[in-house]
């Protein structure tokens, strides 16, 4: 399998982070400091709280995606390791984070860092367990991927349509929700897209390589549009 990384973005992105994570804490502690000394100015330390709360967010959500190891690109490089050359997979370097190119057809992947029980129940996905520190300080949320995976689809199709000939037809796109936490239980078999853990990806992506979805050749084309 062939690997692209955006690595440039990647560095940047994680150094944003850093920033975000060690300018909210100066923030917070500097508001912190004024709430004890300066009661008469509470306004203004409730806007540093506030504002150092949201600037250590950014970086937590940075920090997440960019710099903890294994990122979120490394653990799909690690779950697909040993498909065969005729795949491709593109971190960062298309208009989707993750796209998966090969004889199971078009893939975007989306991965979840999450831990706990993950269903999908009367339409609506489920986190439970977990610690509720790490829910609201240390980890991205669930939130709804079937609305992040639909735009994401939406994307990938508009790419292939820019980068293909004009008179090539567009193939269709899939994607899966991967959850990429050794402490993740996953119960959605009912979900509208396909969702399971980075343990099962594979096998997956290989039984949906045997129905044949996509020619080779349309997969070829399709590579070497990305990096022409």
């Amino acid at each position: 399998m062939e690997i692209y990384t955006n690595e440039p973005l990647i560095k940047r992105n994680a150094r944003i982070g850093q920033i975000g994570s060690l300018a909210g804490l100066v923030v917070l502690a500097g508001g912190m400091f004024i709430s004890f000394t300066r009661p008469d100015l509470f306004v203004f330390s409730l806007g540093a709280l506030l504002f150092g709360f949201i600037l250590s967010q950014v970086g937590i959500y940075f920090g997440n995606r960019w710099s903890r190891r294994p990122r979120p690109d490394e653990h799909l490089d690690n779950a697909l390791k040993g498909l065969d050359g005729r795949f491709s997979l593109y971190h960062y370097t298309t208009s989707v984070p993750h796209l998966l190119v090969g004889p199971a057809g078009v893939w975007v992947l989306l991965p979840r860092h999450i831990r706990g029980r993950i269903t999908y129940e009367k339409g609506r996905w489920k986190q439970k367990g977990g610690n509720l520190y790490l829910k609201i300080f240390a980890q991205e949320g669930l939130g709804r991927p079937d609305l992040e995976i639909g735009g994401a689809l939406d994307s990938a199709r508009n790419f292939l349509q820019e980068i293909l000939p004009e008179d090539s037809e567009v193939p269709d796109v899939q994607a899966a929700l991967v959850f990429t936490n050794d402490d993740a239980v996953i119960d959605a078999d009912n979900a509208p897209i396909p969702t399971m853990h980075t343990k099962k990806l594979k096998d997956y992506i290989r039984k949906t390589a045997k129905n044949k979805p996509i020619s080779m050749d349309k997969v070829k084309e399709i590579q070497e549009s990305i990096i022409e």
